[in-house]
């Protein structure tokens, strides 16, 4: 059985089709065009007199989330689901943040571990009692259903994940999407690939060169592999897919959300680049390939609202953030990660506002594109 896992960074890929739906939104309602005269009606001419009061023009229709005006908080996860495994539950394999500031103007965008040791909340849905422990399992404790293994719950994983999140980074999550593996190259695709700089030889552990996967016998795969060699490549959707999946390179999983993140800053240029937001029947063609990959969160408000709010961060304005970390462990085995002090510190920038000023002095915290 070949198990797939979702590639981290690439659930943030909703953040980038967001601004581009909500462009589309915004071109909609600009354009939208004012009622025609009613047939047969006359123009006012003159003043009106005393009993014909003046009309006043009506209130315009305020546009989706007009009142999002930031800061906002969007918890983006990529789940790795593996459905054909009864009983299986599903794990955060990508856990995301992105964080807009008042005005809406910028984006910040950093991964969280998925072996990050955090406390998880108590959450009596499931019957979890909380500890300390990583990261990914809170999607996967949060998931149970009392009297029912074979049917997990991705919302109430969802729910436990927000939870513990906020908990950690002291932010509010406003909404948020859960993304599963399926359909992204496809997505990819769509958009006719992307152009990426590929700044380390990788050698692919699942693929062949031609795209299908590798043989396996337990841990072990074999064949020919697809090699992606440093430089500017032009990747379709299963390489894509593919490079930013793999850990077991130079720099292992530290690596890989750098790759990952330079892959959604590519998207996002590709997006914005050919226009795609002017372009409603593009962007429904890229929604509904997503659609097949995406669960959204919105807390009570729509997708709508948050496209729109979204829409006026330019592609410079997302910018990308690596938070190094650290193995930590008990009696000589591995635990998990850490975030190195620097990490926690960024966090508080964000909390106060100061974030630019703090990039500004930590630079090597920007992921280089």
């Amino acid at each position: 059985m070949t198990r797939r896992r979702w590639p981290l960074g690439l659930a943030a890929l909703v953040a980038v089709l967001l601004v581009a739906a909500g462009a589309v939104v915004t071109a909609r309602l600009v354009s939208r065009p004012s009622p025609a005269p009613i047939a047969g009606s006359a123009a006012p001419t003159g003043s009106p007199g005393p009993s014909t009061p003046t009309p006043s023009p009506a209130s315009p229709t305020p546009p989706p989330g007009a009142d999002l005006t930031g800061p906002l908080n969007l918890l983006l996860v990529g789940v790795d689901t593996r459905v054909s495994v009864p009983g299986w539950e599903p794990h955060a394999d990508a856990v995301l943040v992105l964080h807009v500031p008042a005005g809406l103007g910028r984006a910040y965008l950093f991964s969280l571990p998925r072996d990050l040791v955090v406390d998880i909340p108590a959450y009596p849905k499931s019957g979890y009692p909380g500890g300390r422990t990583k990261l990914t399992h809170a999607m996967s404790y949060g998931s149970r259903v009392p009297g029912d293994k074979a049917h997990p719950s991705t919302a109430q994983g969802y729910e436990l994940l927000r939870a513990t999140v906020s908990r950690y980074t002291g932010l509010r999550i406003d909404a948020g999407a859960v993304i599963t593996f399926g359909g992204f190259d496809k997505l990819v695709d769509t958009l006719g690939g992307v152009d990426l700089y590929v700044d380390q030889r990788v050698a692919s552990i699942h693929r062949r060169p031609d795209g299908r996967y590798r043989d396996r016998a337990g841990s072990t795969y074999t064949g020919p592999q697809m090699v992606y060699e440093k430089g500017n490549r032009h990747l379709t959707g299963w390489q894509a897919l593919d490079y930013a999946r793999q850990r077991y390179t130079a720099g292992g999983d530290y690596t890989r959300q750098r790759h990952q993140q330079q892959l959604i800053r590519a998207l996002a240029r590709k997006i914005l680049d050919q226009g795609l937001a002017r372009d409603p029947d593009r962007v429904e063609q890229v929604v509904a390939a997503l659609g097949r990959t995406l669960v959204y969160v919105g807390g009570g408000r729509k997708l709508v609202d948050f496209a729109y709010a979204l829409s006026g961060v330019p592609a410079d304005g997302f910018v990308l953030v690596g938070l190094p970390g650290g193995a930590v462990g008990s009696g000589g085995s591995y635990r998990g990660e850490q975030l190195r002090p620097v990490g926690r510190q960024f966090l508080a920038a964000l909390r106060g506002g100061t974030a630019d000023r703090f990039l500004a002095a930590h630079p090597s915290l920007r992921v280089k594109t």
